[in-house]
Order: structure tokens, then C-alpha cells, then sequence
């Protein structure tokens, strides 16, 4: 009797403490760079800050541009107090300090975010498209490196010459798996439906893609490429931990803004996230995830209970 009672007392103790280290466990200290943007950034942030804080592994902040061709100096970021950095910008260039301690952050190990049009920005910045791997418009050439796309099953680099960035009418469209395995795509469909966004196409850069997670097929009927085009991958720099997402446009508002409002994209934003932040992911795949025939909503960015 003796025995049967100390062990109970011990698997007692080991769930008491499990639910104590669980509920003791910090939240990620992520930090948001926007305030310029030709996209709705006014929309964006607000979608990704819920997005992370509604998740529960989060506590954000923000980092506020001045406005377009306002003096950038004083725009300075302390980049170590955060595991997590996540690019909602493209505007006018940073200061050479904050360039400088955002790069340092990086290759010290730093986890980023390049989300959607973040990679229009710096076209100019060897480093910052080293990060982002692939960006577009504002003026990348031939000259920017290659294009990246699907074919044959593989990536294809190609120095073909021409723009870099383009896409076509907005659409729903399916994304595909180009691996399983990673811990970001882990669980997750071989193909899921995108709500309605842009589909990047003819994107060009360094191309040091580290896993191609998901592709699109930007469909020429729609003013696309005609090519399966990498949206969603990590980027090899270092000894960071990078994650690009290409999908989430921003709506005129937070109530009309399916792009962000896709459990697709919200998913994988929160997935990526944390595993750039500490390269695990301890999220589990939720019911609600879209199928390859039916689009998923969480309209109040939050898991739908």
C-alpha cells in the first residue's frame, strides 16, 4: 500500500509541475516593423499582431516608421530584447544604425519574418535580399539574380532577363506542398485553398532558398506566369532562422480582409513564426485547416472554437 501511495504521489507531482512549468512559460518577444508600405499597412499590422497575441505564444510590439520622406534618423530599433523580428515593410531606407543592428541580429541567429510585400523592399540592400532570398518590383532586373520557380519537380534558378515581381488578378488559389517533413508544414494537407490574394509571380533575388515549403500555379489565363512559383520556403543565411510568406494582401479593413483572415495563412504565419523564433513548432494542425477544395476562415483572428 505503501509503495502504490508514494506513486501516486509522485505522478501527482509531475502533473502538478507540468501544468506550473506550462503556465510559467514566457511568451515570445516578437517585434513588428511597418508604418510604410504600398500595401494597407494600417490593416496588416493590426491583422498580425492579433494573429500572434490571439495565438497565446506571443507578446508583441510594435515599430512604427516615420511617414514617407519624413527624416528616418531617429528611426532606431534595439533589436535584443526579441527573439522574433517580422518584416511588414517597404518604404524609405532605414538608417545605416538600424541596418547595421538588424543585420548583426540576424547573423547572430535571429528569427525573421518576411512577410508578403516586404520583399518589394530595399531592392538595393545586398544583405536584406540575401535575407529575404526572392523579392520583386522597384526595379530588380536580371540583375537582381535569377528567377525562382517549380518545374520538374525541383527549383529552378533562372538568369533569364526581365522584371522581377508581377502578378495577376486576384484570386482563390491552391497551394501545394513541396515538403512534408519540415516542422513548419508538418501534419498540414499535401494542398489547401487560399482565399483571395495576389499570387507573386516572376520573383527574382539570390535564390538561396533553404526548404521550399509551398507553391502556387500562377495560371496565365489570370495574368500569371504560367509557372508553379515558390510563395511560402526559408531562406539559408547563416545561422539565422528565416521564414518568407508571400500570401496575405491586406483588405480595406480588418472586417473585409480575407487574405489574412484565411485559417490557411493565419496558420502558417503562427507556425513559421515560432519556429523561426526557436525552431521548433509545438502547434498542433487544427480542425478548422482548409481542405483542397474549401476555403477556411478565422474572421476574428483567433482559433475557432
Amino acid at each position: 500500500m505503501e509503495t502504490i501511495y508514494k506513486r501516486f504521489i509522485l505522478i501527482v507531482t509531475a502533473i502538478v509541475m507540468g501544468f506550473l512549468s506550462a503556465w510559467a512559460k514566457e511568451p515570445i518577444k516578437a517585434l513588428v516593423i511597418t508604418g510604410q508600405n504600398n500595401h494597407n499597412w494600417e490593416v496588416s499590422h493590426l491583422a498580425i499582431l492579433q494573429i500572434l497575441e490571439n495565438s497565446g505564444l506571443f507578446s508583441v510590439n510594435m515599430a512604427i516608421s516615420p511617414e514617407k520622406e519624413q527624416d528616418m534618423s531617429s528611426f532606431r530599433i534595439d533589436f535584443s530584447p526579441y527573439q522574433l523580428v517580422i518584416i511588414d515593410y517597404n518604404g524609405d531606407k532605414w538608417s545605416e544604425e538600424t541596418n547595421r543592428c538588424f543585420i548583426d541580429y540576424v547573423k547572430n541567429g535571429g528569427g525573421v519574418v518576411i512577410y508578403h510585400a516586404a520583399n518589394n523592399a530595399f531592392p538595393d540592400w545586398k544583405e536584406y535580399n540575401e535575407i529575404c532570398a526572392l523579392g520583386g518590383w522597384e526595379g530588380r532586373d536580371e540583375h537582381s539574380g535569377p528567377y525562382a520557380y517549380w518545374e520538374n519537380n525541383c527549383l529552378k534558378k533562372d538568369t533569364t532577363a526581365g522584371i522581377g515581381g508581377s502578378h495577376g488578378e486576384q484570386r482563390e488559389y491552391l497551394l501545394t506542398a513541396r515538403n512534408t517533413e519540415h516542422p513548419i508544414v508538418k501534419g498540414l494537407p499535401k494542398q489547401w485553398l487560399h482565399a483571395k490574394d495576389e499570387l507573386y509571380d516572376r520573383m527574382r533575388g539570390p535564390a538561396n532558398i533553404d526548404t521550399l515549403l509551398f507553391t502556387g500555379f500562377a495560371d496565365e489565363t489570370k495574368g500569371g506566369s504560367g509557372r508553379e512559383e515558390p510563395l511560402i520556403f526559408t531562406v539559408d543565411y547563416g545561422k539565422a532562422r528565416i521564414f518568407h510568406i508571400m500570401l496575405g494582401h491586406a483588405g480595406e479593413s480588418l472586417e473585409n480582409n480575407p487574405a489574412m483572415q484565411c485559417t490557411g495563412f493565419q496558420v502558417l504565419l503562427l507556425r513559421g513564426a515560432e519556429w523561426a523564433a526557436t525552431g521548433k513548432v509545438t502547434q498542433e494542425v487544427p480542425a478548422d485547416f482548409p481542405s483542397s477544395t474549401k476555403v477556411s476562415y478565422r474572421k476574428s483572428y483567433r482559433p475557432n472554437r
